[in-house]
This record gives C-alpha cells, sequence and structure tokens, in this order.
C-alpha cells in the first residue's frame, strides 16, 4: 500500500454512498478496535492485532484491518462502509484514539514497572492541523521535547488526553488515549492540562526543591 493512500479522492468522495451518521464503535467481530485519524479521513474498524495497539503500529508495517467505517476526519459527513479498505499502513495514520477496552490492561508487574521508571509531564502535541492535550510519561532525565528526536517508537501514547481540530474536539468522549506519530510532531510544550496553556512564570527566584516541571 502506499503512502498516503487516504488522501481524499474528491470524485470518489462525492460519489460515496450516503449512511446514517455513527457515534462510537459499532458491533465487529474480532481483533482490536482503532479509531484512526489520517490528514483527510477519519477510520473506525478493527486491526488484526495481538496486544496493545502501539506495539503493532510501532513495528512500521502494513496492519489487515476489516468492518471498517469512514468518513471526512473533521466530521463534515458521515461514516459510511468502507468494504474495500484491507490494510492500513502506520505512516499514514496522524492520531490514533484509543478508548476503554481498545487496548489492554497493564500487568500488575507492568505497572509497578511504570510507576518506578518513568516521569509524567502535562503536555500540548503540535501535529497539524491537530493538537493533542494530556500526559506524556517520560524516563527519567528526558524533557517531553525530546519527543521530537527520532526513535524507533513511532507513535507516542498520551494519556488522560483530548484531541482538538481548532475549537473541534476529535473523537468520542470516551477516548482515555491518543496515540500520536512523532512523525508528523512540529511541537511540544508543557502546559497546564486544565486549560491547554503554558504555565505562567512566577515572579521571584526558585526556592528549592521540586519544580512543576518535575510534578507535571
Amino acid at each position: 500500500m502506499r503512502l498516503n493512500f487516504l488522501r481524499r479522492n474528491k470524485a470518489a468522495a462525492a460519489s460515496a454512498p450516503a449512511a446514517a451518521p455513527v457515534s462510537g464503535f459499532h458491533a465487529l467481530r474480532k481483533g482490536v478496535l482503532f479509531d484512526g485519524i489520517t490528514e483527510e479521513w477519519r477510520l473506525m474498524g478493527r486491526m488484526d492485532v495481538e496486544g496493545r495497539l502501539s506495539d503493532a503500529l510501532n513495528k512500521r508495517e502494513a496492519i489487515t484491518i476489516h468492518d471498517v467505517r469512514w468518513g471526512p476526519m473533521d466530521d463534515s459527513g458521515p461514516m459510511v462502509e468502507a468494504p474495500g479498505l484491507r490494510s492500513i499502513d502506520p505512516y499514514d495514520l496522524i492520531l490514533v484514539l484509543a478508548g476503554e477496552g481498545s487496548m489492554p490492561d497493564l500487568t500488575e508487574a507492568e505497572q509497578a514497572a511504570h510507576r518506578v521508571h518513568k516521569v509524567s509531564y502535562d503536555v500540548a502535541l503540535e501535529a497539524p492541523p491537530f493538537r493533542v492535550i494530556g500526559t506524556v510519561h517520560m524516563h527519567p532525565g528526558s524533557e517531553p521535547t525530546r519527543l521530537l528526536d527520532r526513535s524507533a517508537e513511532m507513535f507516542v501514547p498520551v494519556v488522560d488526553a483530548v484531541a482538538m481540530l481548532g475549537d473541534q474536539r476529535i473523537g468520542d468522549d470516551n477516548v482515555e488515549t491518543v496515540l500520536v506519530n512523532r512523525f508528523y510532531l512540529r511541537g511540544v510544550e508543557q502546559v497546564d492540562k486544565r486549560t491547554g496553556l503554558k504555565h505562567q512564570k512566577m515572579p521571584g527566584s526558585p526556592l528549592g526543591g521540586i519544580t512543576w516541571q518535575d510534578r507535571s
């Protein structure tokens, strides 16, 4: 499958059959649920993978998909059946929205390792035209701006996340994690997650101790 095959063919879009709008994932067969956003389209269906979505996507190989619906990524049109879409290239996906049930729970050992080895940062990630606000977990000594560096990890998970297109929220309210394709990242900023705005520097000199950067 060629790169950027999901860029909209306007003639094909105009002739696409109409269908009633849908909200959330519909009843499907097997595989892992996914809700993917490309430069033009939103796709919802299942990937024929086992385990975590991020692990499958980070292999950078085409993934078989089925029971797919698609529509404009800005919700300007209805989601319609797309039986002709049989596989997806992770390079085409800017964001993957993961709700409850789309990713298996961490084991107790994984949760313990996660708590010990990662530091949480509240950030805003710019992947034009999208902005994702949430929390990323970094290894100690790594600043969030390192997400702009090259890495074997193609998709970075942002938890407790909200994906925005301008003032419009993308995806359903049950989205818990947004996987962001680092190839599309153009900016990373530490923010107050409640407002999505950069922290204001307080007047005066620091008194020592842990700063908000370490706590965020």
